[in-house]
């Protein structure tokens, strides 16, 4: 075991399971001391997910996966300032210091064993085994994402995923939510592009997606945006490009990855922050916690704060790609979350989903284990295989407190963050939605093989759609650029007063897989092309 421990941590200090010291095992974290509480509430929530499981699958999303160990070089510094002008976080404070990662890069929608060409998010998942326990960066290469409320997740996995009765991946059923989730028209351009198909792992950005926060040793909190940028360049492809490369190889991004490490030529990013005083900005025409935004660089540069370098591919891939497990309520001190409401559903979404899929003690498992200190007062559950106890602890106190031997809180290190808050329980969206406007601008912003790939991509899927959808669509386009919306409407046919798509709903037919054309087609052409063979 790594004998690292944070600043104030001896043997006989509480940690959770990721290595964190406990310095309340008291209380909840509330609004205000009689509350209500709060989603983001990590330690509680292992604590009592764990409990839950004491008595004695497949990735629902990120299925396909591929991961390599490296380490992470702190800069010491954000930009030209001293980093702890905003974030106490030990793992950047002094530069040249280094951190073991593990990174797993992934698709999102499809299964296991699914062709890494297909046209989807992919996930850049890194866990930084720091001195003070894991933090959990949990992203995807697109900097955006599709819905803004984590109540709308199962939903849009759900019209993504393969139909529940054909098995077949449908564009019909996609659209059919699209069109009633505007929000998603940012990430809808950036995914039929030529960016929802990264040429390969290596050559991919990454980024946490939501909006954090850092808190420094004065309490005080930023709110922040994480950025992987590769230093190999950035490269994609469209989906003729893409369809033909999956006819030669169906692994082949995680082939790349394996052979570019084997062969000591180490993948590298740079990672990047954008800060924002913590305060709700009505300055800007949308709101700073709104995971479908980008926030604009000319007014939040990016800042460089440490490189990641890969270095070693695992030496077995399902005790390490396939058993490892983030959540993004992994965080350390100096680290914190911010309002974003599809953060604080991925905080309790996320790490459960870990607990029913390899288990309440998955965090025992190297993979997921911190490299540190730990002692917990957890017990039991399923496929557990060993006591997280101090040397010279009381085996017979798992609860604390205690005066017979058990473990005790750690010392506070740095002044606690306390924001405040105010306002009724609602149900409601946010004030500031601009669904439009920043869409139609990363469609002027793309270059014009980039368009003429997105809108092929787009009709192309919208086809067998009926035909309100495709209205329902365009006008969406329309929306965000008047030529976006009359390019996507000249190639269903709308204009001309072309029926293309079905009447009413799916009945029997099949759509198409995204951004796929000629589907049918390739049915036909199995049976016509196909050689007959004799009975044996």
């Amino acid at each position: 075991m790594d004998p690292r421990m944070a600043t104030g941590e001896d043997d006989t200090t509480l940690t959770d399971r990721q290595g964190h010291p406990i310095d309340n095992n008291q209380s909840m974290r509330t609004v205000g001391s009689r509350g209500p509480t709060t989603l983001e509430n990590y330690h509680f929530i292992e604590k009592i997910t764990h409990f839950d499981r004491e008595r004695v699958p497949e990735r629902v999303v990120h299925a396909r996966g591929a991961g390599a160990h490296g380490f992470f070089e702190a800069y010491g510094t954000v930009g030209n300032e001293p980093i702890a002008k905003y974030t106490r976080a030990s793992l950047f404070q002094e530069k040249g210091k280094e951190t073991p990662v593990f990174v797993r890069f992934s698709s999102v929608i499809h299964g296991s064993h699914s062709p890494e060409t297909l046209r989807d998010p992919r996930g850049f998942a890194v866990k930084f085994y720091t001195d003070e326990g894991n933090w959990d960066l949990v992203g995807n290469n697109l900097k955006v994402f599709f819905i803004r409320d984590a109540i709308k997740f199962p939903d849009l996995i759900h019209a993504f995923k393969p139909d529940p009765v054909t098995n077949v991946q449908d564009g019909v059923r996609i659209f059919d939510f699209i069109m009633n989730t505007p929000e998603a028209m940012m990430m809808i351009t950036f995914l039929f592009s030529p960016w929802g198909i990264p040429a390969n792992f290596r050559q991919m950005q990454g980024s946490g997606v939501n909006t954090y926060k850092w808190v420094n040793a004065d309490g005080e909190a930023v709110l922040i945006k994480y950025h992987w940028e590769p230093k190999q360049g950035i490269k994609n492809l469209t989906q003729q490009e893409a369809e033909d490369i999956q006819g030669k190889n169906f692994n082949h991004a995680t082939q790349d990855l394996y052979e570019a490490i084997k062969s000591g030529d180490f993948p590298e990013w740079e990672l990047c922050v954008q800060i924002m005083s913590d305060d709700e900005h009505p300055e800007l025409d949308f709101d700073p916690l709104d995971d479908t935004k980008l926030w604009p660089t000319d007014t939040f540069p990016f800042l460089p704060v440490g490189r990641m370098v890969l270095n070693r591919n695992p030496e077995n891939y399902f005790a390490e790609v396939e058993q490892v497990a983030f959540g993004t309520g992994v965080l350390v001190d100096g680290l914190d979350f911010s309002d974003d409401k599809m953060l604080q559903g991925r905080t309790l979404s996320y790490s459960d989903t870990q607990r029913y899929r390899v288990g309440p003690n998955y965090l025992q498992l190297p993979i997921n284990a911190p490299k540190k200190h730990i002692a917990t007062n957890q017990r039991d559950g399923q496929m557990a295989y060993r006591v997280d106890k101090a040397p010279g602890q009381n085996p017979h106190i798992n609860y604390e407190p205690s005066t017979l031997g058990g473990l005790h809180e750690a010392t506070k290190t740095g002044k606690e963050y306390t924001p405040y808050i105010e306002g009724n329980l609602v149900r409601q969206v946010i004030e500031r939605t601009n669904d439009f406007k920043y869409a139609g601008e990363q469609y002027r912003a793309f270059e014009d093989w980039e368009r003429d790939d997105l809108i092929l991509n787009l009709v192309g899927t919208l086809k067998p759609a009926p035909q309100h959808i495709q209205q329902g669509m365009t006008d969406l386009f329309t929306k965000c650029d008047p030529d976006y919306g009359r390019r996507v409407a000249e190639g269903l046919g709308l204009n001309d007063g072309i029926q293309s798509g079905k009447s009413s709903g799916l009945d029997a037919e099949f759509g198409a897989p995204l951004g796929a054309v000629h589907t049918e087609e390739g049915v036909q052409e199995a049976e016509s092309k196909g050689h007959s063979a004799d009975p044996y």
